[in-house]
């Protein structure tokens, strides 16, 4: 799920990124645009509620911004909720969100 909030900064957006407790991991990334695709720049932070997993960005506004999860350093997933999805150089999707 995506999450996006006003930021007292008018020309950026909060936004919040979130897996559900049913993503049995050790660690989770979010890995993008916004990151240069660093894998370990933007690491999740599971809760304790109902073990599902977040991370919130500052991001500008009129932007688009590709992105995926990275599992535990290995499995890539993509956001049932992104905007869209573009092919990328490894013969699979990146998600997609339009701010």
């Amino acid at each position: 799920m995506i999450e996006r909030r006003p930021s007292p900064d008018s020309q950026y957006v909060l936004v919040t990124f979130r897996l559900p407790g049913a993503t049995w991991a050790e660690r989770v990334n979010l890995v993008g645009d916004f990151n240069d695709w660093d894998t370990r720049a933007t690491p999740m932070v599971q809760n304790s509620e109902d073990y599902g997993w977040s991370v919130t960005l500052k991001l500008e506004a009129g932007r688009e911004y590709q992105f995926r999860y990275l599992i535990d350093g290995k499995e890539w997933l993509n956001d049932w909720y992104a905007d869209k999805y573009v092919p990328n150089a490894f013969g699979s999707e990146n998600s997609v969100i339009i701010l």
